[in-house]
């Protein structure tokens, strides 16, 4: 399963984590470690020029997809 929007192409990025309260050394430079954010992938069946494929999507463009199908039902 690939860590990428199908959609949006929304993806991993890297990001730095930084602590604030440390010990002794508070007159010097807070320190930084590097950390991934990853997306919030869903699995999901989905048409794709009449056909249907497994594809993964972010949580914000199932939501926008399942708004539109209680649109098209309603």
């Amino acid at each position: 399963m690939s860590k990428e929007c199908f959609i949006c192409t929304k993806s991993t990025i890297a990001g730095r984590s930084i602590q604030h309260k440390h010990s002794v050394g508070w007159r010097y430079k807070a320190p930084h470690t590097v950390r991934q954010f990853k997306p919030n992938l869903r699995s999901i069946d989905l048409e794709v020029d009449g056909v249907v494929k497994n594809v993964t999507i972010c949580m914000k463009c199932y939501k926008r997809l399942q708004k539109g199908v209680e649109e098209k039902e309603a």
